[in-house]
């Protein structure tokens, strides 16, 4: 019983420390973009991926979960290679669920000025909580 209390006592008080970058490591500038030889039809363009990640600020935990972009461009596209290269600064960014989809539509519509965008984070479930944020450009 000893060696179940003692464990207990080890478990409450462990703690992670992993690194966590703010946000001013998340180069947007990165962001390239491509004429669009067919600006004003309806095309949907649709970019996903389940490789997104960043940190939670208050546990130093990851976050995980599956981004997805989906856009009618204006007179340009994003450029792919450089949308991969923005997420993965996010790896060790310290930001809520909340903020980080709400940043990423910003930087993403800053970056190629689109006619509309929707920006869906599904994040996977952690602490048996599952949170899906979505953000809208315009906003509804």
């Amino acid at each position: 019983m000893q060696q179940k209390e003692g464990l207990k006592e080890q478990y409450d008080n462990l703690e992670w420390a992993g690194p966590i970058d703010d946000e001013s490591v998340i180069r947007a500038d990165c962001l390239l973009t491509f004429p669009y030889e067919y600006p004003g039809s309806d095309t949907e363009v649709s970019i996903d991926t389940d490789e997104f990640t960043a940190v939670c600020p208050w546990t130093s935990l990851p976050d995980f979960g599956t981004l997805l972009v989906t856009y009618v461009p204006g007179d340009v596209c994003l450029e792919l290679k450089s949308v991969k290269y923005y997420l993965l600064g996010y790896r060790n960014v310290g930001i809520v669920q909340e903020h980080a989809a709400n940043r990423i539509l910003n930087d993403l519509v800053s970056a190629c000025e689109p006619r509309s965008m929707t920006l869906t984070l599904d994040y996977n479930t952690r602490g048996g909580l599952h949170t899906v944020v979505s953000a809208h450009h315009p906003r509804n």
